[in-house]
């Protein structure tokens, strides 16, 4: 079973930028679409974004398009989450997994990386 740690969450003001990063564990990372989900409290959890394999295709939530790119660099098994023009409504916990379409593919999580966003 792959290992999914992410990290590089913190707390913002509303306006700036966060990188996140999910360092994967599982040598056929690069095999996998990867993306990038979020949980804010009392909510479901929701799709971000995702990549293809190679990284030649992304796509995104309409809540976060024009402000979030999502990439990866599968020589270090990673994928990023760059998010820019954050926004109060950003707050969430953020998660990512192999995806198909828009539903997450691998059962378990990571512990996720908390994003808090202030106005």
């Amino acid at each position: 079973q792959v290992q999914l740690v992410e990290s590089g969450g913190g707390l913002v003001q509303a306006g700036e930028s966060l990188r996140l990063s999910c360092a994967a564990s599982r040598r056929t990372f690069s095999s996998y679409r990867m993306g990038w989900f979020r949980q804010a409290p009392g909510k479901e959890r929701e799709f971000v974004a995702a990549v293809s394999s190679n990284g030649g295709f992304t796509y995104y939530a309409d809540s976060v398009k024009g402000r979030f790119t999502i990439s990866r660099d599968n020589a270090k098994n990673t994928v990023y989450l760059q998010m820019n023009s954050l926004k109060f409504e950003d707050t969430a916990v953020y998660y990512c997994n192999a995806v198909v379409n828009r539903d997450p593919l691998f059962g378990s999580w990571g512990q996720g990386t908390q994003v808090t966003v202030f106005s």
